[in-house]
C-alpha cells in the first residue's frame, strides 16, 4: 500500500533526522486516516482481539426468603390412609410420600402428579429418605424392616432384616453410604447401603426411638425417644457421647442444622426445643403449637425451623430469634410430616388427612 511504502521509505532515509524517532511514529503512519490521532503525549495505541472477551456480567443481588409469605401451591391426593412422612429429592425433582395405607409414592414435585406406587409392604410404612446422591429411597415399616429402592425406576433393591419390631425412622449419610434406622425395639442399627449388611446396634435407649438424624459431616448420630431423651453418638464406634434431658414427653422428631452446631428437637409435651449440638446445652424453647409436635425440619440455609403438629397446624421460627414467623392453616387434621428443598424455596408437608401439601416460599 502507499502508507506502507511511505514508512519504508522514511525507516531507510539517509538523514538520521528524518527517520521514524520512536516505534510510536511508525504506528501513527500506519493506522487508517479514519483512526483519529491523538495530539500531544502519545497514548498506548489500543489492539482489538481476534476473538472479544465478553465482559462478566455482575452477580445478581443476594435475595432474602420471605417465609411470612408461604403460599399454598397445590394439594396432591392419592393416599387411602394417613400420611406418615415425606421426602425431597436433592435436585427438587421427586417428592417420596409414606402412608398407613401400606404404599409409597412418587410424585413429580414441580408438576404434582404421580408417577408411580410402590406396593410391596403389606404393614403401614412409617417413614422415607432419599440418599444426598439422589439415587436411593429407603423406608423402614411395621413389618420391622427397611426397604431400600431405585429412586429413579421405582424397583425394590433389596430388604433388611434385623429389627425385632416396627421400623418408626430411617436417614441416610451425607456420603450416602450408610444407613441408620429407629426402631420400637428401644435400639438404632446401622447399615451399609451398597451391600445391605448390618454394621451395629446401638443400645441405650429404654424406650421406642421415634427418630434418627446424622450430622452433615457424617461423624456423629442422634436419636430421639420415648424415653424423653436425645442421645448423641459416634457413628464410628457406636459409642454414646451424651444425652440430652429437657422434654417431659417423648421426642418425637429431631433434625440438625447444616453447619451442624444445633440440633431440634419436637415432643409430645408440645414444644420444640434448639439445643447445642457439641455441649448438649439447651438454647431455646419454642412454644405455640396446642398439641404433639410430630415433626421438625431446618431450612438448609439454616435460618427457619418449620415443625408439624397434632394440632393441624405448621409454624415456621426464625432460628437466631426463636421468635414465631407464621402459622400455616389448611389441613384438617394432624400434620405428621415436614420437608423443605434444598434450594429452601418449597416446603411439603403429610398430614392424618390423607394429603400432601406443597408450600412454596416468596423471594
Amino acid at each position: 500500500s502507499d502508507e506502507l511504502g511511505k514508512v519504508l521509505d522514511k525507516l531507510l532515509k539517509v538523514n538520521v533526522d528524518e527517520r521514524y524517532q520512536s516505534a510510536y511514529e511508525v504506528i501513527v503512519d500506519l493506522m487508517p486516516e479514519s483512526t483519529p490521532k491523538s495530539p500531544g503525549q502519545p497514548s498506548t495505541p489500543s489492539v482489538t482481539s481476534k476473538s472479544p472477551v465478553t465482559p462478566t456480567p455482575p452477580s445478581p443481588p443476594p435475595f432474602t426468603l420471605d417465609w411470612e409469605k408461604v403460599a399454598l401451591a397445590q394439594t396432591l391426593t392419592g393416599h387411602s390412609d394417613p400420611v406418615t412422612s415425606v421426602a425431597i429429592s436433592p435436585d427438587g425433582q421427586t417428592l417420596a410420600s409414606a402412608s398407613a395405607d401400606n404404599t409409597i409414592k412418587l410424585w413429580d414435585l414441580v408438576t404434582g402428579t404421580e408417577i408411580c406406587t410402590l406396593t410391596e409392604y403389606f404393614d403401614p410404612v412409617w417413614s422415607v429418605a432419599i440418599s444426598p446422591d439422589g439415587q436411593t429411597l429407603a423406608s423402614g415399616s411395621d413389618d420391622n424392616t427397611i426397604k431400600l429402592w431405585n429412586l429413579s425406576t421405582g424397583k425394590e433393591i433389596r430388604t433388611l432384616t434385623g429389627h425385632s419390631n416396627s421400623v418408626y425412622s430411617v436417614t441416610i449419610s451425607p456420603d450416602s453410604k450408610i444407613i441408620a434406622s429407629g426402631s420400637k425395639d428401644n435400639t438404632i442399627k446401622l447399615w451399609d447401603l451398597a451391600t445391605g449388611k448390618q454394621i451395629r446396634t446401638l443400645t441405650g435407649h429404654s424406650d421406642e426411638v421415634y427418630s434418627v438424624a446424622i450430622s452433615p459431616n457424617g461423624k456423629t448420630l442422634a436419636s430421639g425417644s420415648r424415653d424423653r431423651t436425645i442421645k448423641l453418638w459416634d457413628l464410628a464406634t457406636g459409642k454414646e457421647i451424651r444425652s440430652f434431658t429437657g422434654h417431659s414427653n417423648s421426642v418425637v422428631s429431631i433434625s440438625i442444622s447444616p453447619d451442624g452446631k444445633t440440633l431440634v428437637s419436637g415432643s409430645w409435651d408440645n414444644t420444640t426445643k434448639l439445643w447445642d449440638l457439641a455441649s448438649g446445652t439447651q438454647i431455646r424453647t419454642l412454644t405455640g403449637h396446642s398439641s404433639t409436635v410430630y415433626s421438625v425440619a431446618i431450612s438448609p440455609d439454616g435460618k427457619t425451623v418449620a415443625s408439624g403438629s397434632d394440632d393441624k397446624t405448621i409454624k415456621l421460627w426464625d432460628m437466631a430469634t426463636g421468635e414465631e414467623i407464621h402459622t400455616l392453616t389448611g389441613h384438617c387434621n394432624s400434620v405428621y410430616s415436614v420437608a423443605i428443598s434444598l434450594d429452601s424455596h418449597i416446603l411439603v408437608t403429610g398430614s392424618d388427612d390423607k394429603t400432601i401439601k406443597i408450600w412454596r416460599v416468596a423471594p
